[in-house]
C-alpha cells in the first residue's frame, strides 16, 4: 500500500518588523538582531493551524532553548499575540526575536526553494489548463528623486520630481530614491502604473500572481514606518527607501528575482541594479586644513566617491552617476556603523581643525575602531579600552548578599549590563557575558541576572563557588562591601553513628543518630528536617554547608522517616520492638551501630528463623508435634517471651490450633494466671472447644456464645475461673465494653481475615482489648490488598507500620497499583518496595505450605471442566452480555461511586453461566448445560463408592442440584448461612448418611474438616482464589488417606473463562508478599471490570 504523503505546510506570514520592535526594548531587539546575524537559529517551523512559530535558537555556555511567537490569525499583518522561551527569561526576549527574522527569512526564501523542490509528476508533465483570467505582471519600479526648493528661503517647502541628469546639474544632489509598484502594460509590453498601488497589493485580489503580491504587502510593511518629505508623504504611491530602518529590507529585495519581480527603472533615462557585495570604512588624512574624515565605500569591488552615496538608514547604500545621459542607480546592503551615515549625509569631508587633532586621534578614534575599519596611514591609534564586568557584592547579616554586574570602560561610569550605546565593543561584551553566564549555569543555584539578593544557601553557594572564579577572571572587576562571612562546603563521605537506648515504654526504644563530615558533627534535628523537606543541600549557622545528595544520607532518610513519623517525635526518633528487621538496615548503613542489650537479645533471635531457640514444651499437652509444629511453637513462644506478636499464616490443614493451645499450656505451666482470649467465626468456637478438650485437658475453657442480656453473667465472671475464653467475632463487637475489661495474657485471632478491615466495628473491638500478646491466625492474611495485612499488623505488631497513611504511599501505592516517584525506574522501584516489605514482615509472620507436609498429604488431582451452553442457553446469554456490556462501560470512569450497578450486572451475568433460570424463572425451561456435566461426574464417582462436596456461590444453583438429587433419591447435607444447626449437617456427611454435601463458598469454607470426601465439585468460579483453596482444603488436609479429585466446571464462552483468567493474575501479589504457593484474590479494580468484557 502506498504511503500517504500529508499536505506541505507553506511557508511562515511575514511579520511586520515594527511589531518586533514594539513588542521588545531596543536593547533585546538589537541582541536578538545579533544572534539571528550569527546564525543562532538553528531550526524554524510554522504550524498554520495554531498560528505558532517555533525555533530551537542557540544560547550562551553550549545551552539550547525553545522559543514559540504565536501570531494573530485574524489580522492580515499577522501582528504578534504572545512570545514564550525556556531561557531564564522566558517571554519577549533576544531569542524570540531572532527566531521571527529567522522566520521572516524563511518567508521570504519560500518562493525559490518551491520552485527548486519541484513538483508531482502532473505539474511537470501535464501542460497547465489555461487561465480563466490573465494575471497582470508586477515590477519594483526604483526612481532617482530629487528635492527642488521652490525659493532662495530654506524654509520654503520643497517640491519633489524625477532627477534628470539637467536638473541634478541645475539644482543639486538632495537625492532621494522612491519605490512604487508598477505593472506590465497589456499593449505595449512596457512598466507602467496602471492602476496598481500599494493599497491594491495589501489587498485581496485576483488581479496579480499572489506571490507576487504578497511580496509587495510584504515590503510595504518593512517600509511603512520611513519619514516622508513635502509631496512626497503619499505612502500609498511611494516609499523611500532612505529611511527604511530594517536589515530585512535586503534578502526581501534579493528575494524578488525569485519570485519573477524585476527592479526596474521607472523611467527610460534610467538603470537601476542590486549590488552583490559592499564594504564601507572611515579614511583619517592629514592636510593643510586638519584631519580630514570620509567615508570610504566598495562597491562589487570598486571604490566610490563620497558625494555620490546615500545611506540607507543603517543597512544599506545606493550610488548615483549620470552616465551618458542616462541616470545609473546601485542599490547595496552594507551595515552603515556611526559615523559612516552622518558622513555620507555630510556629502564632503568632516575637518578636525589641526590644534584638535590630537585629542581627536587619542580620544575619539579608537572608540570609532571599534564599530569600522580605519584607513589612516602614517596616524597612530591607540587601542580602545576593553570592557571590564564590574561586580559588586555586599554581605549583610544572616546569610544575606546583594550583588549588581555593570559594565565599565577604563574609569568611566558603571553601565547597564543591558543597555548599549555606539561608543562600546559590543562583540567583547557579548563574549565575556557569554563567558560568565556559562560560569553561572555550571555553578548553580541561581539563574543568572544583572543583580540579585541571595539568601542562605543560595548566598553560601555564591559566595564560596562562583565569587572566587569571578575575582580570577581578568575581565571582571570585584568590589566586596559588608563582613564576608567564612563559607565551606563539606564534601567528605558522611560518618553516622547509630544507637539504641531504653525508655520508659518497654515497646519502644529511643533511636540515637549522629552524622559527622569532615569532622564537624551535624545536629541531627537540622539534617532531618531538610531531609524529610526534600531539600539537596543544607547550610549551618557556622557557614559550613554540605549536600544531602548522598547515599547513606537518603537511605538515612528513609530508614528514619520509616521508624516513625517526624511530626510524632517528642524529643527524637524511637524505633519499635517489632521494627527488628529495620534494625539491619541501620546497622548495614551505619559506620558503628550500639544497640541497647534488651534490644539486641531480641533483634538477635528474630533476624533468622533458625535464630529462634527449642522452647521445652508443656508437659501438659497430649500431643505430639510434627517438626514443623514444634518450629511453629517455638517461635510462638518466643514471641511470647519477648511480649511480641505476629501472624502465624500456616496453609490450612497444618495444625495451627494445636500450636497455640501448646502454647497456652506452656503460659500457664510458667505461671501465667490470667486468661487467653480466642475470637474466632461462630462456625469454629466448636473446633477450638473440642480440639481444647482432646490436646490440652488440664486447661479451663469456657465459652461465651450469647450477649450479656441472654447469659447474665459478664464476661469478667467467665475469665476468673477460666484458662481460655472462646468467643465469636459477632459477640466481641456486640459486648465490646464487657471484653475490653478484662486484663488478657493474650489475644488469638482465628480466620483474622475477619478483622482484615481497619474501618470495621470488629477490627476496632479487637484493637481496643488490652493484651500483652496478639496472636492473628489465617491462611489467608492477604485477600482482597495490603491493606489488609496493615491491618493485621497494627493488631498484632502496632509499632512495625505505625501510619497507615505512610504504608500506602511506600508500599500500597508501588506495589498493587503502580505509583512510582517520576525519578524512578518502575519495575526496579516496585521491586525494592516489595522486597523491603518482605523483610519487614518477616520475622513477625510464620507462614508454612502444605509443601513441608507433602509426605502426610494424599495426591489431589485438579482438573478443568470445559461445558459448552445449548443453543437456546448460548443465544440468551449472548444477547444480555452486550446489553450489560455497554451498561458496565459506561459506568468504570467511576466505579466506586457505581459499584453496585457494576456488581449487579458480573452477578447476573455468573448467574446465567449457571442457569437461565437464576435470572429469570420464566427460564426454567432452558436447561443449564452445567447440572447436566455436573451429575455425568457426581453419578460416576457415587457409584464407585466415592463421598463429594460440591461448592457454589449461590445458594440458588445449590438449591438446582439438591431438587435433582432428591428427584434421583440420593440423600445429601445441605450447609449454607442459614443453616442453624451447621454441627447436624457436619454430622451427617460425616457419619455417612450422606454421601454429598452441598455447601455455600462462604459458609463453609473455613472450620471444617471433611477427610471423609475425596471428591470437590467447585461449580462457578471466583476471582478470590483463596477462597477456592479454602474450599478445597476441606477435603484435602491432615488426616486425608485418600486421592482428592478437584472438578471446577467453566462454561465456555462466558464471564467464568475471564474470571479464570483474572483469578490467575491475581494470585501474583500473595505469592510475592508471602511465599512462592500461595494464591491470592485481589479487589477487582475498574481495569479488572474492563477485561471481563472483553471480547
Amino acid at each position: 500500500m502506498d504511503a500517504v504523503t500529508p499536505p506541505p505546510v507553506g511557508p511562515p506570514p511575514f511579520v511586520d518588523p515594527g511589531h518586533v520592535r514594539r513588542f521588545v526594548d531596543s536593547g533585546t531587539y538589537e541582541r536578538g538582531v545579533g544572534y539571528f546575524a550569527d546564525g543562532a537559529v538553528e531550526r524554524v517551523e510554522w504550524d498554520p493551524l495554531t498560528s505558532v512559530i517555533e525555533a530551537v535558537v542557540a544560547g550562551s555556555g553550549g545551552r539550547t532553548y525553545r522559543c514559540r511567537v504565536r501570531l494573530d490569525p485574524h489580522r492580515v499583518d499577522h501582528p504578534i499575540a504572545a512570545t514564550s522561551c525556556t531561557c531564564p527569561v522566558q517571554f519577549d526576549c533576544k531569542h524570540t526575536v531572532a527566531a521571527l527574522l529567522a522566520s521572516n527569512r524563511l518567508a521570504a526564501a519560500a518562493p525559490a526553494a518551491a520552485a527548486a523542490g519541484g513538483g508531482s509528476w502532473r505539474d511537470v508533465l501535464t501542460p497547465a489548463a489555461p487561465a480563466e483570467r490573465a494575471r497582470t505582471a508586477l515590477a519594483l519600479g526604483v526612481e532617482l528623486r530629487q528635492r527642488i526648493r521652490r525659493g532662495a528661503s530654506t524654509w520654503a517647502p520643497a517640491r519633489v520630481e524625477s532627477a534628470t541628469p539637467r536638473s541634478l546639474h541645475q539644482h543639486g544632489a538632495d537625492v532621494l530614491v522612491g519605490l512604487r509598484p508598477l505593472e506590465r502594460s497589456a499593449r505595449s509590453d512596457s512598466w507602467i502604473k496602471g492602476g496598481v498601488s500599494w493599497d491594491a497589493l495589501r489587498r485581496p485580489t485576483t488581479a496579480y500572481d499572489p506571490a507576487q503580491a504578497r511580496w509587495f504587502a510584504e515590503l510595504h510593511s518593512i517600509g511603512r514606518d520611513v519619514r516622508s518629505f513635502g509631496a512626497f508623504s503619499d505612502v500609498s504611491e511611494w516609499l523611500t527607501l532612505d529611511d527604511i530602518e530594517s536589515s530585512l529590507l535586503w534578502p526581501h529585495l534579493s528575494a524578488a528575482a525569485d519570485r519573477g519581480i524585476p527592479l526596474v527603472p521607472t523611467k527610460r533615462t534610467a538603470a537601476v541594479a542590486l549590488a552583490t557585495a559592499a564594504t564601507v570604512a572611515v579614511q583619517a588624512q592629514r592636510t593643510g586644513r586638519g584631519l580630514e574624515i570620509v567615508p570610504s565605500v566598495t562597491i562589487d569591488g570598486e571604490r566610490t566617491d563620497a558625494s555620490a552615496l546615500r545611506p540607507v538608514g543603517r543597512t544599506g547604500v545606493y550610488r548615483f552617476a549620470v552616465e551618458r545621459e542616462r541616470i545609473a542607480l546601485v542599490l547595496a546592503a552594507v551595515e552603515l556603523p556611526d559615523p559612516v551615515p552622518a558622513l555620507l549625509t555630510a556629502r564632503q569631508a568632516v575637518v578636525v581643525p589641526g590644534p584638535e587633532a590630537e585629542e581627536f586621534v587619542r580620544d575619539h578614534l579608537p572608540r570609532i575602531a571599534r564599530r569600522v575599519d580605519i584607513e589612516a596611514p602614517g596616524l597612530d591609534i591607540a587601542p580602545p579600552p576593553r570592557p571590564q564586568l564590574a561586580a559588586r557584592v555586599h554581605f549583610e547579616p544572616n546569610h544575606r548578599l546583594v550583588y549588581t554586574l555593570s559594565w565599565r570602560y577604563g574609569d568611566g561610569d558603571l553601565l547597564g549590563l543591558d543597555s548599549t550605546g555606539e561608543d562600546r565593543d559590543a562583540a567583547a561584551e557579548t563574549a565575556i557575558r557569554s563567558r560568565i553566564e556559562s560560569l553561572w549555569e555550571s555553578h548553580p543555584p541561581v539563574d543568572f541576572a544583572s543583580a540579585d539578593t541571595l539568601t542562605g544557601l543560595d548566598a553560601a553557594e555564591f559566595a564560596s563557588r562562583l565569587l572566587p572564579l569571578l575575582e580570577a577572571d581578568p575581565d571582571v572587576t570585584v568590589e566586596i562591601s559588608g563582613e564576608r562571612p567564612q563559607y565551606r562546603e563539606l564534601a567528605g563521605d558522611p560518618r553516622i553513628d547509630i544507637t539504641t537506648v531504653e525508655t520508659n515504654d518497654p515497646d519502644w526504644f529511643d533511636l540515637g543518630v549522629v552524622v559527622t563530615i569532615d569532622g564537624r558533627r551535624i545536629p541531627f534535628g537540622t539534617l532531618f528536617t531538610a531531609l524529610s523537606r526534600g531539600r539537596k543541600k543544607i547550610l549551618l549557622s557556622d557557614g559550613a554547608y554540605f549536600s544531602l545528595s548522598h547515599p547513606s544520607l537518603q537511605r538515612l532518610r528513609d530508614l528514619i522517616d520509616e521508624a516513625g513519623e517526624l511530626e510524632e517525635w517528642e524529643t527524637g526518633p524511637r524505633i519499635s520492638r517489632y521494627q527488628t528487621a529495620l534494625w539491619a538496615d541501620f546497622e548495614d548503613l551505619a559506620d558503628e551501630a550500639q544497640p541497647a542489650v534488651s534490644w539486641r537479645e531480641t533483634v538477635e533471635a528474630l533476624r533468622d528463623a533458625d535464630g529462634v531457640p527449642a522452647s521445652p514444651l508443656p508437659s501438659a499437652l497430649h500431643a505430639e508435634l510434627r517438626p514443623y509444629q514444634r518450629v511453629g511453637y517455638d517461635w510462638l513462644a518466643f514471641l511470647w517471651e519477648h511480649r511480641l506478636g505476629g501472624i502465624l499464616a500456616d496453609d490450612m490443614g497444618l495444625g495451627k490450633t494445636l500450636q497455640l493451645l501448646a502454647l497456652i499450656s506452656r503460659a500457664r505451666e510458667d505461671g501465667e494466671t490470667r486468661p487467653f482470649l480466642v475470637v474466632a467465626p461462630t462456625s469454629v468456637l466448636s473446633t477450638w472447644q473440642s480440639e481444647a478438650a482432646r490436646f490440652t485437658p488440664d486447661l479451663r475453657v469456657a465459652v461465651v456464645d450469647a450477649t450479656r442480656a441472654k447469659r447474665g453473667t459478664t464476661v469478667m465472671d467467665a475469665a476468673t475461673s477460666a484458662d481460655i475464653i472462646i468467643t465469636s467475632y459477632t459477640l466481641l463487637r456486640l459486648d465490646e465494653r464487657e471484653f475490653a475489661a478484662v486484663p488478657w495474657a493474650g489475644l488469638i485471632l482465628d480466620e483474622a481475615q475477619f478483622v482484615k478491615n481497619s474501618r470495621t466495628k470488629a477490627y476496632r473491638a479487637a484493637r481496643d482489648l488490652s493484651a500483652d500478646v496478639v496472636f492473628a491466625v489465617t491462611g489467608t492474611p492477604l485477600e482482597n490488598s495490603l491493606t489488609e495485612l496493615w491491618a493485621l499488623l497494627s493488631l498484632t505488631a502496632p509499632g512495625l507500620f505505625a501510619s497507615s497513611r505512610r504504608f500506602r504511599e511506600e508500599y500500597v501505592g508501588p506495589i498493587e497499583k503502580g505509583k512510582v516517584p517520576e525519578n524512578q525506574e518502575g519495575g526496579a522501584y516496585r521491586a525494592g518496595r516489595l522486597a523491603r516489605l518482605r523483610r519487614r514482615i518477616r520475622p513477625l509472620v510464620l507462614r508454612r505450605t502444605k509443601d513441608l507436609v507433602a509426605a502426610d498429604l494424599p495426591a489431589k488431582q485438579e482438573q478443568e471442566v470445559r461445558i459448552e451452553l445449548g443453543a437456546a442457553h448460548r443465544a440468551l446469554y449472548d444477547t444480555v452480555l452486550q446489553r450489560e456490556r455497554q451498561k458496565v462501560l459506561g459506568l468504570l470512569d467511576d466505579l466506586d461511586r457505581n459499584r453496585f450497578i457494576v456488581f449487579r450486572s458480573l452477578t447476573l451475568l455468573r448467574m446465567l453461566s449457571l442457569a437461565p433460570e437464576l435470572v429469570d424463572p420464566a427460564h426454567a425451561g432452558i436447561a443449564p448445560s452445567k447440572l447436566a456435566a455436573l451429575f455425568e461426574q457426581l453419578d460416576e464417582a457415587l457409584a464407585e463408592g466415592h463421598r463429594a462436596l460440591v461448592f457454589s456461590q449461590f445458594t440458588s444453583f445449590l438449591g438446582l442440584v439438591a431438587k435433582e438429587l432428591e428427584a434421583r433419591g440420593i440423600p445429601y447435607a445441605y450447609l449454607d448461612g442459614s443453616t442453624r444447626d451447621r454441627d447436624a449437617a457436619v454430622a451427617a456427611f460425616r457419619g455417612g448418611e450422606a454421601p454429598v454435601f452441598l455447601i455455600s463458598l462462604k459458609a463453609g469454607g473455613f472450620g471444617l474438616t471433611l477427610t471423609e470426601a475425596d471428591y470437590v465439585f467447585l461449580l462457578d468460579p471466583w476471582w478470590n482464589p483463596a477462597a477456592e483453596a479454602q474450599a478445597v482444603d476441606r477435603a484435602h488436609r491432615i488426616g486425608q488417606h485418600r486421592s482428592v479429585m478437584v472438578y471446577r466446571l467453566i462454561a465456555n464462552g462466558t464471564i467464568e473463562e475471564k474470571v479464570m483468567a483474572l483469578q490467575r493474575r491475581k494470585a501474583r501479589l500473595f505469592r510475592s508478599v508471602m511465599d512462592d504457593d500461595a494464591l491470592f484474590g485481589q479487589a477487582l479494580t475498574a481495569d479488572d471490570i474492563r477485561g471481563l468484557f472483553e471480547d
